[in-house]
C-alpha cells in the first residue's frame, strides 16, 4: 500500500531556490516569487506525523482547499494561481503571518477540553458558564494559536498578547480579524448548503510582496475545519450524545482510545492496511460530502513523476 501513497518528494523544478517541509505540505519556492505546494498523504494528529500515508488524502485536501479558495476570492484575496496536479497548488510566495487564526462557532474540541477543565476565558474570549459539549456559541470566538516550528505544538494566545509582543501590527490584526470572520460566514453558509455545520476552523494569511493580505495555505478542508451533520443535531445534543463529525477528529479519537496523545514516552500505534484503507475512505466520504462533487481518484502508480511532469509542463507555460 506504501507505494501508493506519497510519504515525501524530491523534485528540482526549474528556478527553485529552496524547499520547506511541514507536517502535511511541502513547499518549493521558485524565483519571481512562485511557491509550489504539494499535499502529501502524510498524516498528522496531535502535532506528530504517523508512520504510514492515507491514499489520496494529500488530492482530497488539496481539491477541496482549491474549491473552497474559489468560492471565498470575492470577498477575500488569496496566493492561488493555479492547480496543474491534483495534489498540487501553484501561488504568489508570501511572508507568512506568524498566527493561525482559529475560530470556532461550538463548543467542540479543544474549546471543549479547556471548558471541562473549568475553563471559561480561551485566548482572551470569555465562553458563557452552562454550555454543554458542541453546544453554539452566541458568536463565533476568534482564538488564534501561534504558529509552532516542526515538532512543536501550536500555543494558544490572546488578541492582547499578540498586539503587545508584536507578532502583529494592529493595522495587520484587524483585516486578519474581518477577513477571518467573513470567510467563516461564507463557509458556514457553503456548508448548510450541504447538510453541514462547520463548526470551527483555522485560516492562516501572509502579505505578498506588494504588502497585499491574503489568505494562503488551506481551507475549510478535514484537516483544518471542523464540521457536523446539520440533520440530527439537535436532537443529539438534546439527549446529551457525541455529534457526528466530519474531520480528522475520527483519527484522533482513534489514537486516544490506543493510548496516544502525542505525549512524550508514548508511542504511536500500529495501523493495520485495513484501518489506512478505511481512513481513506473516511476522506472520500468527507471529499463528497463537503464539495458535494464525486471524488475522482487520480492514478497513483506513480504520482512523484506525475507531479513532476504536470508542475514542470505548468511553469514551462507560464515562463
Amino acid at each position: 500500500m506504501g507505494q501508493n501513497t506519497l510519504m515525501d518528494t524530491d523534485f528540482h523544478f526549474p528556478g527553485q531556490k529552496s524547499i520547506y517541509k511541514g507536517k502535511v505540505r511541502e513547499v518549493y519556492t521558485l524565483e519571481n516569487d512562485i511557491l509550489v505546494m504539494v499535499a502529501t498523504d502524510r498524516l498528522s494528529a496531535f502535532d506528530v506525523v504517523m508512520p504510514k500515508g492515507i491514499p489520496y488524502k494529500g488530492q482530497i485536501l488539496n481539491q477541496i482547499a482549491t474549491q473552497m479558495m474559489q468560492a471565498t476570492e470575492d470577498i477575500v484575496p488569496n496566493w492561488l494561481m493555479a492547480t496543474p496536479d491534483p495534489n498540487v497548488a501553484v501561488g504568489k510566495a508570501c511572508e507568512p503571518f506568524k498566527v493561525e487564526m482559529v475560530i470556532r462557532g461550538y463548543l467542540s474540541g479543544h474549546a471543549a477540553r479547556e471548558y471541562k477543565a473549568g475553563k471559561r476565558m480561551l485566548c482572551g474570549e470569555p465562553m458563557p458558564e452552562g454550555m454543554k459539549e458542541n453546544d453554539k456559541f452566541p458568536e463565533p470566538i476568534i482564538t488564534p494559536a501561534t504558529k509552532a516550528e516542526k515538532g512543536d505544538h501550536d500555543e494558544d494566545i490572546s488578541k492582547e498578547d499578540i498586539l503587545k509582543r508584536g507578532i502583529v501590527s494592529q493595522a495587520d490584526y484587524e483585516v486578519l480579524e474581518k477577513y477571518t470572520k467573513a470567510l467563516f460566514q461564507r463557509g458556514t453558509e457553503i456548508a448548510a448548503k450541504r447538510g453541514l455545520i462547520l463548526v470551527d476552523t483555522k485560516y492562516e494569511f501572509g502579505k505578498t510582496k506588494e504588502g497585499e493580505i491574503v489568505l494562503i495555505d488551506e481551507i475549510h478542508t478535514p484537516d483544518s475545519s471542523r464540521y457536523f451533520y446539520a440533520e440530527g443535531y439537535e436532537a443529539l445534543q438534546a439527549k446529551g450524545e457525541p455529534q457526528k463529525q466530519l474531520s480528522k477528529e475520527f483519527v484522533r479519537q482513534w489514537l486516544i482510545s490506543n493510548g496516544f496523545q502525542g505525549l512524550e514516552g508514548q508511542t504511536v500505534p500500529e495501523m493495520s492496511d485495513d484501518y489506512i484503507a478505511s481512513v481513506s475512505e473516511r476522506y472520500i466520504e468527507l471529499y463528497e460530502s463537503i464539495t458535494g462533487d464525486e471524488f475522482v481518484k487520480a492514478d497513483v502508480s506513480n504520482i512523484h513523476e506525475r507531479i513532476g511532469v504536470n508542475v514542470s509542463n505548468y511553469l514551462n507555460s507560464i515562463s
